[in-house]
C-alpha cells in the first residue's frame, strides 16, 4: 500500500466523483432542459449539487468563520487570528479581539490530530471567547509538508506542546480534547521536571485515552486486534504527485474518512438521500444543518505515518502513558513530577470513543499531586462530541471548566523549607 500510485488512485476517485457532480449540475442547468417540465432533471441537478459539494470539501481546510463576539457593555468585537508560533507540522494561533481588554483567563486549547482540522473545535472556541483569551494548536495537513521537514511522532508532538506552553508562560490554563489528552499530560510532566516555572496553572483533560484498557470501545478493540505490521501495510501510503508533501508516508485522510463513515453507514446514507430530496424541492440552503455539519465532518487531513503508528503502538498497545513508562528523546517522563498543576477530568457517560474511565485514569498517575488539586466530572447522557461542543458542553461543562480555571488562577504556593531547629 505504501505507493504514490495508491494515494493518487484514491485522489483520482474523489476527483472523478466531484467532476461527475459538477457535470450533472451543468447539464441540468442548460436552458433547453427547462423547455418541458421534467422532474428527472430536477433530481439530476440536486444529485449533482450534493455530490459535487460532498467530494470537493474533502480536500479543503474549513475556514474558522468566527463571528464578532459580544463582550461587556454589549459591544461586538471582530475576531482576528494571529500566528504566535509557526512550525512545520503545526502552529500556535491566537484569537485576538481588537478593542477588548485582555481577559484574565488565558486558555490554550490542544486540538486533536486525528484526521480532522483544528476547526472541529470552532464551537468550543466561540463559546470560550467572551470570557477567555483563547489560543489553539493548529495542526497542518501532512500532505502539504515536504519530506525535508523530517518525521513527526508522538514524542515530537509532545515537544511541540512543551514549546507552546513555554511561549505562553505559566499563567496559562490548558484544555486538551480527545486524542491529545495523554500527550498533554506527558508534556506537563516534562515541564514539571525540566522547567517547573513554565508549567500551566491548570490542566483540563476532556475525553482522552490515558488508559485505553480502562473501558473497552471499538477503537481500543481495533488497536488490540491488529499487528503493527498489518497497520503499516494496509493503512500507510505515500503522498502523490499533486501535493507539496509528495513521497511523505501518511495515514490518508480519505482512508480515515472511509472508516468514519463505515461505522454509521446507514445514518450517513439517509442523511445524503434526504439532502438530495431537499435540494430537488428547493429547500436546501448553503448553511443548513446538513451542510454545516458535513462541511466540517468531510474535511479530513492526512496524518504523518510516524504519528499514527506511534500513537497506536505506544498509547493503545503498550499503554506507555497508563503505565507511566513514556519516554521523550530517551528520557522517561514521570507523571508523578506534577505536584502543583490542578487537573480536572471531564468524561461523557455515553462516549463510545473514549469511554468513561479511560481519561479518569490520569488522576491515579498523579501520585504526588494533592487531592485538593484533583477534580473530575462525568456528564450524564453525553457522547464524545457533546462533551466539548454540544449542549452538554455549553450548559454544564463549560461553566464547570471556567470555575475550575478561576479557582486555580493564583500562583501556586511554594513548599516552605523544613525548620531545622524544630523539636524532633
Amino acid at each position: 500500500m505504501k505507493y504514490m500510485m495508491t494515494y493518487d488512485l484514491m485522489e483520482s476517485a474523489r476527483n472523478t466523483n466531484q467532476w461527475l457532480g459538477a457535470t450533472a449540475r451543468a447539464f441540468a442547468s442548460y436552458p433547453m432542459m427547462s423547455l418541458a417540465a421534467n422532474p428527472a432533471i430536477d433530481w439530476l441537478n440536486a444529485w449533482g449539487e450534493v455530490t459535487e459539494r460532498t467530494f470537493a470539501r474533502m480536500v479543503v481546510k474549513p475556514d474558522w468563520n468566527i463571528p464578532p463576539i459580544t463582550c461587556s457593555k454589549g459591544k461586538d468585537h471582530p475576531v482576528v487570528i494571529k500566528t504566535v508560533v509557526e512550525k512545520p507540522f503545526g502552529d500556535l494561533i491566537h484569537f485576538t479581539m481588537p478593542g477588548r481588554a485582555s481577559s484574565k483567563r488565558h486558555v490554550l486549547l490542544v486540538a486533536p490530530m486525528s484526521g480532522h482540522y483544528a476547526t472541529l473545535l470552532r464551537k468550543t472556541v466561540i463559546s470560550l471567547l467572551p470570557d477567555c483569551d483563547v489560543y489553539i494548536t493548529d495542526w497542518h495537513n501532512a500532505r502539504d509538508i515536504p519530506v525535508s521537514a523530517g518525521k513527526f511522532d508522538v514524542e515530537d508532538y509532545t515537544l511541540y506542546l512543551v514549546e507552546f506552553m513555554r511561549k505562553l508562560g505559566p499563567d496559562i490554563h490548558v484544555v486538551a480534547i480527545c486524542q491529545p489528552v495523554p500527550l498533554t499530560l506527558a508534556a506537563t510532566a516534562y515541564l514539571a521536571e525540566e522547567d517547573p516555572k513554565a508549567q500551566p496553572r491548570s490542566l483540563t483533560l476532556i475525553g482522552g485515552p490515558v488508559d485505553p484498557e480502562a473501558n473497552h470501545t471499538e477503537v481500543t478493540d481495533f488497536g488490540r486486534s491488529v499487528t503493527m505490521g498489518q497497520l503499516e501495510q494496509t493503512m500507510i501510503q505515500r503522498v502523490g504527485f499533486k501535493y507539496e508533501g509528495v513521497g511523505r508516508t501518511v495515514y490518508p485522510g480519505l482512508l480515515q474518512l472511509a472508516s468514519f463513515i463505515s461505522m454509521n453507514a446507514e445514518t450517513h446514507a439517509t442523511a445524503f438521500r434526504d439532502q438530495i430530496t431537499r435540494a430537488a424541492k428547493g429547500e436546501a440552503r448553503d448553511h443548513d444543518k446538513h451542510n454545516t455539519f458535513y462541511d466540517e465532518y468531510l474535511a479530513v487531513m492526512d496524518m504523518p505515518a510516524e504519528f499514527y503508528l506511534s500513537t497506536v503502538e505506544r498509547i493503545f498497545k503498550n499503554r506507555d502513558i497508563a503505565r507511566n513508562e513514556f519516554t521523550v528523546a530517551g528520557r522517561k517522563v514521570d507523571m508523578g513530577k506534577i505536584t502543583t498543576v490542578a487537573v480536572k477530568i471531564v468524561e461523557g457517560e455515553d462516549d463510545d470513543i473514549s469511554a468513561p474511565g479511560q481519561c479518569l485514569a490520569a488522576l491515579d498517575l498523579l501520585t504526588n499531586l494533592p487531592d485538593s488539586k484533583k477534580a473530575s466530572h462525568l456528564e450524564p447522557g453525553a457522547g464524545h462530541y457533546g462533551i466539548f461542543a454540544g449542549g452538554s458542553w455549553r450548559n454544564n461543562i463549560r461553566p464547570l471548566v471556567l470555575d475550575f480555571i478561576d479557582a486555580n488562577s493564583a500562583e501556586p504556593q511554594k513548599a516552605k523549607p523544613a525548620n531545622k531547629n524544630a523539636a524532633a
